[in-house]
């Protein structure tokens, strides 16, 4: 990797440090941007794989004082299951279809709540918790985006800022260790993706620093927003490639 390609790469993973900082999730979307171009896709799932445990780690961290273990556990057990039966579900499923579902659902969610005022509160029991985490972890498993669905609940569940990512991002974290060690089982680690992570690991760092920060100077209402519009611009990346390839912007 070149100097330009370098600075390029450490940049990405500067911004995706700040955005999950920030909201708590998206750093795979931001990256992807960039590192697609640099780097190969394995590389570039297993370095947001990687970086995501170190983000997610210091988001835990900040959140520490609202974590309710009891009640994140359900969400870890389903999405392990979930993660496992999205991994071989990878074989058998058209991923363009895939994709493109989950883009369109997560448009018309992001787009309706940011012009709605209220959020309504959907009735929560541990099947359902399970139930969600398991989708959380097939999308993962499918996608790549390990928090998802665990996104879209906190915001339909509501209340403060600090709650809602003191049940996201504990799965989310167990959702990347999961996937971690079954890239290890997969033999998807090699010394050049992990010299990358080593790279990155300083850039992502304080890009993270960065985004608690900025995350500090939130009311819950703008973390609601910044949370929604994040969920659009993901959608928007599962819809856009599809239709670009089928217009014949992007090459198939």
């Amino acid at each position: 990797m070149d100097t330009l390609s370098l600075a390029l790469f450490l940049i990405a993973a500067f911004l995706g440090g700040v955005t999950t900082g920030l909201s708590g999730f998206a750093m795979g979307l931001v990256v992807s941007g960039i590192w697609l171009h640099l780097i190969t896709p394995s590389q570039n799932a297993l370095l947001i794989v990687l970086c995501g445990m170190v983000t997610q780690g210091f988001g835990i961290w900040r959140v520490r004082h609202a974590i309710k273990w009891k009640a994140v556990v359900p969400f870890i057990v389903g999405s392990a299951v979930g993660v496992a039966f999205g991994t071989l579900l990878l074989t058998t499923v058209d991923q363009n279809v895939v994709r493109l579902t989950i883009g369109v659902l997560l448009i018309i969610f992001s787009a309706y709540n940011l012009a709605r005022p209220k959020i309504a509160t959907p009735n929560s029991n541990v099947p359902v918790e399970i139930g969600v985490g398991l989708v959380n972890g097939i999308i993962g498993g499918l996608t790549g985006l390990g928090g998802i669905a665990m996104t879209v609940w906190s915001q339909l569940r509501g209340g403060n800022k600090d709650a809602q990512r003191a049940i996201f991002q504990p799965v989310m974290f167990a959702t990347f260790l999961i996937t971690a060690i079954s890239f290890g089982f997969a033999g998807s680690y090699t010394w050049e993706t992990m010299k990358l992570y080593v790279f990155a690991l300083p850039a992502l760092i304080v890009g993270v620093g960065c985004g608690i920060w900025l995350y500090g100077k939130l009311d819950d209402a703008a973390f609601r927003r910044v949370v929604l519009v994040l969920l659009f611009g993901s959608g928007l990346s599962l819809v856009a490639p599809p239709l670009l390839r089928a217009a014949g912007v992007l090459a198939k």
